[in-house]
């Protein structure tokens, strides 16, 4: 396939790409192909935006993290799946990760458990409303034994 577009004019693209939003390495390698460039060309503009300070992996990883955790309230493990799946480095996953607060991370946790407690206020089976809670967690991206620990609290308090 012939490439559509120059080495110049792919390179603003991905530098308006970039502007738009944080992007990680293997999202602007994608669009280059995708723009039909040859992997020398795709190496040369990954170079020079890395150089122009255009992509970042850490800056993205740390964005990207916060914002998932901000914005849909996931959890490390589910942040840290969604980071690898992007292909990056065990070190920026680990940076990004650390920029979230035991404090918010715990409080997020709570106040999602809680929600979803009230929300099964009509489960009578406490089994099975713990099971959905657990799970409702799990699927969020929050460690197990923070679940557990979260569900014992839980269970102790009155119901309204």
């Amino acid at each position: 396939m012939m490439s559509l577009l120059t080495k110049e004019q792919a390179l603003q693209k991905l530098r308006q790409y970039c502007v738009y939003q944080e992007r990680c390495h293997a999202e602007v390698i994608d669009r280059l192909y995708h723009f039909g460039m040859k992997k020398p060309e795709v190496d040369e503009i990954t170079a020079i935006l890395i150089e122009e300070n255009y992509l970042n992996e850490e800056r993205f990883a740390i964005q990207f993290a916060g914002g998932r955790f901000r914005m849909k309230k996931w959890g490390r493990k589910k942040i840290q799946y969604e980071l690898k799946a992007k292909k990056l480095s065990d070190y920026c996953i680990k940076k990004a990760l650390a920029q979230i607060s035991d404090e918010d991370y715990i409080s997020t946790l709570q106040e999602l458990a809680a929600k979803k407690w009230n929300d099964l206020r009509r489960e009578n089976n406490l089994l099975t409303k713990m099971a959905k809670v657990r799970d409702f967690l799990l699927q969020k991206g929050y460690e197990a034994d923070l679940i557990l620990d979260q569900l014992q609290e839980l269970r102790k308090k009155p119901e309204k």
